[in-house]
């Protein structure tokens, strides 16, 4: 307990009373004790409605100004030299972001899907932004611009996001699931995990470097690729369900045989969106 300086101490005279008095000042005292208690919780239970809240289906919530949101003045030059290549029009489309959700994004990297996704979900929403490890670039992004509706999660991928954190409206997980492939880590209980982690009717939106069919894990590590195959049976067997597959990022002219940071254009990429029942 603080210590109250005696200068802050008012003394009062004593002044006799009797039973009845002793019990009716207890029962009040008691009461005003029951309503302040419920006043303490009822503030707790407010702040725990910000971060740290249950989400409610935001699926009826009206779509923002994507166009808007990709203007944005935060946005770096590096960004909009990647929009060409990414496309985040398409992908906010696909991914169907919407003003109040709750959104994680895994191995969110330097941040580019990070703060589009804050852009979009609003001051109301939030965004949690896993990594196995701090990104330099990703705190220089927030530190030129906060964005308080931004949390970062430095969590394995194994155990991405906390069990009694808030369930979320959507996960993303951008051009990264063929490198958690060149790792120790378990893919199944991550994808468990992911699948937890969503409120039923919530989404997954995975995107990533198409190699060659019928590859399997053969190009993860040499070439940044995966098997599109793969990560369809790996994301059904964790119990999601398919519920789009989008070609806003498809390149028939790519011949698979080359890492993306090698090729002139564009990767062949494949776009998943899942949902969990």
């Amino acid at each position: 307990m603080q210590n109250v300086p005696q200068s802050a101490i008012i003394t009062r005279p004593h002044r006799p009373t009797c039973v009845a008095s002793q019990r009716r000042a207890r029962r009040s005292a008691a009461g005003r004790l029951l309503v302040a208690s419920l006043l303490v919780f009822a503030m707790a239970s407010g702040r725990a409605a910000g971060p740290g809240r249950d989400s409610a289906d935001q699926s009826a919530a009206p779509l923002p100004d994507y166009a808007a949101i990709i203007a944005s003045p935060i946005r770096t030059d590096a960004d909009r030299r990647d929009d060409e290549r990414r496309r985040p029009l398409e992908f906010l489309r696909f991914a169907q972001v919407r003003a109040g959700m709750n959104v994680l994004d895994v191995s969110a990297g330097g941040g580019y899907t990070t703060q589009l996704l804050a852009l979009a979900v609003g001051p109301k929403g939030n965004v949690w932004a896993q990594t196995p490890k701090p990104r330099e670039s990703f705190e220089k992004r927030l530190t030129a611009h906060p964005q308080a509706n931004i949390h970062t999660l430095v969590r394995p991928f194994d155990d991405p996001y906390p069990t009694d954190a808030p369930r979320l409206d959507l996960i993303t997980f951008i051009l990264n699931y063929h490198d958690v492939a060149n790792t120790p880590v378990d893919r199944a209980v991550m994808n468990k995990r992911l699948f937890e982690a969503l409120r039923p009717g919530g989404h997954l939106v995975l995107i990533d470097h198409a190699a060659a069919k019928g590859s399997g894990l053969r190009d993860t590590k040499t070439l940044h690729r995966i098997d599109e195959d793969v990560v369809i049976n790996e994301l059904k067997q964790a119990g999601f369900v398919l519920e789009e597959h989008s070609d806003f990022l498809q390149n028939r002219d790519d011949p698979h045989t080359q890492a993306f940071f090698d090729m002139n254009g564009p990767t062949d990429r494949f776009a998943l969106r899942w949902v969990r029942p």
